[in-house]
């Protein structure tokens, strides 16, 4: 009369659950093919599912470090036009209107300097009269 071999799943079992509970993941292995490739693909699926959502994860924290370093850029070109909003308490973004009119009046000066430059020769000859 010699005792059964010890079920060594029974002792990690007890190991990792000593009160008995039923945890799950740690169910009794199967010899049945079909549940083990079916066990193999769902855990296969979460794994996909995880990865995509990690990868979602890293594109928003890209793109927030973007965003971030957009709105430093622009504080550091517009200081005091920022700091003056600020204590004013107003919008901290320089008004699009002064931008234009300065870029307006630079294109202009800008074309007047060129105009001025030009030789005295390339200006078009006046008709002698007869």
């Amino acid at each position: 009369m010699s005792d059964p071999l010890p079920d060594p799943f029974e002792f990690m079992k007890k190991l990792w659950n000593p009160m008995g509970l039923p945890m799950p993941g740690m169910v009794a292995p199967t010899l049945d093919m079909d549940a083990v490739e079916k066990k193999i693909a769902d855990l296969k699926s979460v794994e996909n599912w995880l990865n995509l959502n990690l990868n979602m994860l890293r594109l928003s924290i890209q793109g927030l470090e973007m965003q971030r370093s957009t709105l430093a850029a622009m504080k550091a070109m517009q200081p005091g036009a920022a700091d003056a909003a600020a204590q004013a308490g107003g919008n901290s973004f320089p008004d699009p209107a002064a931008w234009w009119n300065m870029m307006q009046a630079a294109a202009a000066s800008a074309a007047a300097k060129a105009a001025e430059a030009k030789p005295a020769d390339a200006a078009p000859a006046k008709a002698k009269p007869k």
